[in-house]
């Protein structure tokens, strides 16, 4: 069990998201619209 925890961490190279994915993302939250009527909040998604 110990010679699990002493071995160095292979996670160490970064992870950086594709072009495609930050344009859906930001597109995604370009076209989310929240509303609030009285107490309650709605959203809703611009197509």
């Amino acid at each position: 069990m110990a010679k699990l925890y002493s071995k160095k961490a292979l996670a160490n190279t970064k992870m950086l998201p594709k072009k495609e994915t930050i344009n859906f993302i930001l597109n995604y939250s370009k076209a989310l619209k929240m509303v609030k009527v009285g107490n309650m909040n709605f959203e809703l998604l611009a197509n």
